[in-house]
């Protein structure tokens, strides 16, 4: 077949492999995406200077340290579960020949990868022996962590249907990175910056967020793209959201852990995750119904207006 007979961003054959330049699609939302990664997803984990989190972890109440460590232990779990979490998605659309979405999965890859860097390394040299953090691990988490994302996303590797994709769209970026993530994010640095505590985690996190953004924008990119193609894809989007609502909420909850007063002023997680789910619903919700929905904003995940 002739060297660049394939339109810019379209289904590319996988068989035989492919040889000849067939172009990219510049414009398309994915590679935007791994543009964006080129530009702000260069940052080192170990560049990021933890001495005053080191002098100044042993100044927090013990409420606001388990506080911290709480919010920690869902990061560790969560960053390492969806490392390898990623890898059938990356073949299941790879073997779809989509050249653009690829190349910022492996963008997307590489950061997953750099973020449980940086909390092994935050935990190793300013927390220290803070024992088995599965601890704070309560049933909310392990059924959604330990059961629900796995499964979703296990299921790729023996069936790439769009409905098969949609779940695992939804369970991944939706619910544990667009919400439970982003909202954990979202509380713990506000907590941290009121109280001018631990810069150093305080910058990782906001460097995690910046990226997980992207992550969020891509999965409403894919979901989108699989809605509109088959609009009977939308009952298992529909359906997965049902399930996955109390369960996220749950973990909000949890995560927040028992305390008589907040550890911090800013550490409420479970109305501002209710109102992720609604927006990343409510987003979809357009596409299903024909309408077009604000665009992107690339730089931090969420939709325009």
């Amino acid at each position: 077949m002739a060297r660049g007979l394939f339109r810019r961003g379209a289904k590319r054959p996988t068989t035989p492999p492919l040889t000849g330049h067939l172009g990219l699609d510049r414009e398309s939302l994915p590679f935007r995406l791994y543009e964006k990664s080129k530009q702000l997803g260069v940052w080192d984990p170990q560049a990021i200077d933890l001495t005053a989190d080191v002098a100044g972890w042993p100044e927090l109440t013990e409420e606001q340290r388990d506080f911290i460590l709480r919010l920690l232990a869902l990061f560790v779990g969560g960053e390492e579960s969806v490392v390898g979490d990623l890898l059938p998605v990356l073949a299941a659309i790879g073997s779809e020949g989509r050249l653009e979405e690829q190349l910022y999965l492996t963008a997307f890859l590489w950061e997953e990868g750099k973020h449980v860097e940086f909390f092994c390394r935050y935990l190793d040299e300013v927390v220290g022996d803070a024992g088995d953090l599965t601890r704070f691990h309560g049933p909310m988490y392990q059924l959604l962590m330990y059961r629900e994302l796995p499964n979703a996303m296990e299921a790729l590797r023996k069936d790439t249907r769009p409905e098969v994709q949609a779940r695992a769209a939804v369970t991944y970026m939706m619910i544990v990175e667009g919400v439970l993530a982003e909202t954990a994010y979202d509380v713990l640095i506000g907590a941290l910056d009121d109280e001018g505590a631990l810069p150093g985690l305080s910058a990782g996190l906001k460097a995690l967020r910046r990226d997980e953004s992207r992550h969020l924008a891509f999965g409403l990119y894919w979901l989108s793209r699989l809605v509109r193609a088959s609009p009977a894809v939308w009952d298992a989007v529909d359906a997965r959201f049902k399930d996955l609502t109390p369960i996220a909420l749950g973990v909000a909850t949890e995560s927040a852990g028992q305390y008589e007063s907040p550890p911090f002023r800013s550490s409420v997680m479970k109305g501002p995750a209710a109102e992720q789910l609604k927006r990343r619903r409510a987003y979809l919700e357009r596409i299903h119904s024909g309408q077009e929905p604000p665009p992107l904003d690339l730089d931090n995940g969420r939709a325009i207006g």
